[in-house]
């Protein structure tokens, strides 16, 4: 495994891709999601990562930091809709005026409060019938 890589259980139940550099932040989310019946997680740190994983474990739904390593939060969410098709996304970020209100997903603002995380996940997973 990479820096910055990180798959915890494989092919059951609903599955995660958590885009996100500070790998505390990661653990938070998984934990956060654990706690809403996610099952399985990847973690990427670049667009690069983020995409390979994506194709190497389609996700349920996706969790992106705008700013990361490499790159943005946006550009790797852009990259695996282009290819993949619709996947539910939120970005959790303490950087949302970088969407300049543009966003069609919902923004989660750090710090992260629970509630609103799984509120935000629940809806757009609703939305795609995930």
């Amino acid at each position: 495994m990479t820096k910055g890589y990180h798959a915890v259980g494989r092919a059951f139940g609903r599955h995660v891709l958590i885009i996100e550099d500070e790998a505390l932040i990661s653990i938070e989310i998984e934990a956060l999601l654990t706690d809403q019946g996610f099952e399985s997680f990847d973690w990427a740190t670049t667009p690069r990562q983020a995409l390979h994983c994506a194709k190497g474990h389609r996700p349920d739904l996706i969790t992106a930091d705008l700013r990361i390593v490499d790159g943005t939060g946006l550009e790797a969410v852009d990259a695996i809709l282009a290819e993949m098709g619709d996947i539910p996304v939120v970005f959790v970020t303490a950087n949302s005026d970088l969407l300049g209100g543009q966003s069609v997903f919902p923004v989660v603002s750090k710090p992260i409060m629970p509630a609103q995380l799984a509120a935000a996940c629940q809806r757009v997973c609703q939305q795609a019938g995930a």
